[in-house]
């Protein structure tokens, strides 16, 4: 059976494949599991019939038979679960590639988040230059910690598993900001990630909703 994903009609980032949907298609691609998108509106996703299936009204959603999921991190672990490629398939070396799963969820990507709610929310406030210093701050705490563990290996956990897709998919959040260039293993890490033909068909499927190509 094909699953059926959600997207943006309209996507904040136009185009440049930081929305959500972003990893879930990544994912898919890895391990050639053809899908379907519906593109959703923003007033859609408000609506009773889109929260039926993501109780947040945000995107994405997964749609498989009588099989429905949100939250693009348990997307991604569905298929990575499911289909080879993208968790190894020893014990051992699979729970560490579902930790580094959670560790690019819970513990790189908030501090990243906070940086972008201060960016696009706070900008008016007498406090948020100094704010925005702690901020980076706690970023680069973790990213200290991030480049440290990675040291000169190509991937997390020796090959490339779904830790690396959403860890690669939560620092490309950064781009622009010029925080990741204090960390050439991280720049050319997430370089990596992007490089591989997956990647490039997930992007330039998501680039293409805001394009209309």
């Amino acid at each position: 059976m094909i699953p059926t994903i959600t997207a943006f009609e309209q996507s904040p980032d136009r185009g440049q494949g930081l929305a959500r949907d972003m990893p879930v298609r990544w994912a898919l691609e890895e391990v050639g599991q053809p899908y379907h998108v519906r593109l959703v509106s923003f007033g859609a996703m408000k609506e009773a019939t889109h929260r039926a299936l993501q109780p947040f009204g945000q995107i994405p959603t997964y749609e498989e038979g009588d099989l429905i999921l949100f939250e693009s991190g348990a997307i991604v672990f569905h298929i990575a679960e499911h289909h080879a490629g993208l968790l190894p398939n020893d014990a051992i070396n699979r729970a560490r590639a579902i930790t580094w799963i959670f560790a690019a969820l819970s513990t790189v990507e908030p501090v990243i988040v906070q940086r972008e709610i201060s960016m696009y929310l706070e900008r008016d406030k007498v406090w948020h230059e100094e704010r925005l210093l702690i901020v980076e701050d706690r970023i680069r705490n973790r990213l200290d910690d991030l480049s440290a563990r990675l040291g000169d290996r190509e991937w997390l956990n020796g090959v490339f598993s779904a830790g690396d897709l959403l860890m690669v998919q939560v620092l490309r959040r950064l781009g622009g900001s010029g925080i990741l260039d204090g960390y050439p293993n991280l720049t050319t890490y997430v370089a990596r990630g992007e490089a591989r033909p997956a990647f490039k068909r997930a992007f330039e499927a998501q680039l293409a909703v805001f394009t209309g190509k």
